[in-house]
């Protein structure tokens, strides 16, 4: 009878030490995301939320609120509360830097998502290939309209990595495909100011025949100024592939969409986050594919 009290006690203390593990495990992730009021970030919060269950962390998810000041914060508090990896989605590539430096003073591995940061030391970049994502964008416009083609392009937010690369891709097909660039202006991936961008751009340049926007939910955007203009012959093509997005092709709106993968994007960070607890090896850079989505 003592003996299985001895037992039970030993394996109670087993049992407490093991629990306080996990709490402390569950605390070590933290995701700090641009914003969530953006479906494509959404569905890479969610894609995280579920790998990080799978693998038994309770992960912190903050809102940036596409603010680099909020960011900051975000991750300074991260950094109070002992975080042991923080997985970083920026809101701007060159400002995040000053969130990725704090970290590094702190000791905290990062690692970034889709927007990569200029400064400071990340462990692990995770995104797409932008830089071919816009290429393709560009290469199909060729290939529905062809050199005549006149084209506006709606950018992202100034100074992230996604709206720059997915410009740079978009260029290079323009260029070898000689098709010609009306305007670039920047719509800062927001639906409805690509819609009021769109609705000047119209007036402006009567003779445009294509848009490439550098995210969907500018792309959708654009597609209302486009039907309240009474322009439907206008071929639009967007990025990210987000359900809007796609259901917009299906129906025949959206031309086409560069689909990438976020839900994917938001697993693999919890995937090296968790090899970097444990000490693991992991690759400096982590392609992403993309593909094509057409009607």
């Amino acid at each position: 009878m003592k003996l299985k009290k001895i037992i039970t006690t030993v394996s109670g203390v087993v049992l407490s030490f093991t629990l306080a593990c996990q709490t402390l495990a569950k605390e070590n992730m933290v995701l700090v995301v641009s914003t969530l009021n953006n479906p494509f970030f959404v569905t890479l919060k969610d894609g995280a939320v579920k790998k990080a269950n799978e693998l038994g962390y309770d992960l912190v998810v903050l809102d940036s609120q596409n603010n680099p000041a909020k960011e900051l914060a975000n991750v300074e508090d991260t950094i109070v509360k002992n975080a042991k990896v923080i997985l970083i989605n920026p809101t701007d590539s060159e400002a995040v830097g000053n969130a990725v430096l704090a970290a590094n003073k702190a000791g905290i591995p990062v690692i970034t998502l889709d927007r990569a940061s200029i400064k400071g030391k990340v462990i692990s970049h995770i995104a797409s290939d932008n830089i071919a994502g816009g290429k393709m964008a560009g290469d199909f416009i060729f290939e529905k309209l062809g050199a005549t083609a006149k084209v506006i392009q709606l950018q992202g937010i100034v100074g992230t990595s996604a709206s720059r690369e997915r410009g740079e891709g978009f260029i290079k097909s323009q260029q070898q495909n000689n098709f010609t660039l009306l305007t670039a202006q920047p719509a800062d991936f927001d639906r409805a100011k690509g819609m009021n961008v769109m609705q000047n751009l119209l007036s402006a340049y009567p003779s445009v025949e294509a848009v490439f926007a550098e995210n969907d939910e500018m792309a959708l955007g654009a597609v209302r100024a486009i039907k309240t203009a009474g322009r439907e012959d206008i071929l639009v093509v967007g990025f990210d592939g987000t359900d809007d997005g796609i259901k917009s092709v299906e129906k025949g709106k959206l031309a086409a969409t560069v689909a990438q993968q976020p839900e994917k994007i938001g697993a693999i960070g919890i995937e090296v986050a968790d090899k970097v607890l444990k000490g693991e090896k992991v690759d400096e850079k982590i392609p992403v594919e993309l593909k094509l989505i057409t009607k």
